[in-house]
């Protein structure tokens, strides 16, 4: 999150509405960036007036649903052939197939709504609900409506409360030292309980 705001920071103009834009997509295609550090970031952007913060919501919006629509796409007309080559054969397989199949019988488009509330699945169940033919509407209307609520909460409430939070991070770089000092300590106490105890056991043997 750092990096991506120290890069941006500087910027002002579409670049880094782009930026954000596009790290979201690739977020929906499963690159190992994190999707809520990135709207994080989106909203440290509005705080410092970098970007509007109402622009940059539906910047947000656009990307995750345009990368989440890309990879049911992706599942929908390549499903089968992907799962069997890399990267997609490590993330999914018959077996999770069969599992959301199961799930999406039973529960329907929450499976979806929910899906967007968990990091580790989302791309997983896009790219399988595509490949499983499920109606791509609802993907939009289930989908859509947990974006609505997390893109924006996540983003304005950065927004909001921009000033508490920079004195959280400032309050972290003061005490993370201390903390640091604190697990040296008591792993050395450890380190050194464990050599006396073997000591005595060798001087006893």
């Amino acid at each position: 999150m750092d990096f991506i705001v120290d890069f941006l920071i500087d910027y002002y103009g579409p670049i880094p509405y782009l930026a954000i834009f596009f790290i979201l997509l690739g977020c929906g295609l499963g690159v190992p960036i994190p999707e809520d550090i990135t709207l994080i970031a989106a909203g440290i952007l509005t705080y410092y007036g970098v970007c509007d913060v109402w622009t940059m919501i539906g910047v947000c919006l656009l990307g995750v649903l345009v990368g989440d629509s890309f990879m049911f796409w992706l599942g929908h007309h390549y499903g089968r052939k992907l799962i069997k080559r890399w990267p997609f054969r490590a993330f999914i397989d018959e077996t999770k197939i069969n599992g959301i199949r199961s799930k999406l019988k039973n529960h329907g488009g929450k499976l979806l709504f929910t899906a967007r509330f968990m990091p580790g699945l989302r791309s997983t169940v896009f790219f399988a609900s595509g490949m499983l033919h499920f109606p791509y509407r609802k993907l939009l209307i289930y989908d859509g409506a947990a974006a609505l609520i997390s893109v924006p909460a996540i983003v304005y409430s950065i927004y909001y409360f921009g000033d508490f939070l920079e004195h959280v991070i400032k309050l972290i770089k003061k005490v993370e030292g201390g903390i640091a000092g604190v697990i040296v300590a008591v792993l050395a106490f450890f380190i050194v309980k464990y050599w006396l105890n073997h000591r005595k056991k060798v001087t006893k043997a």
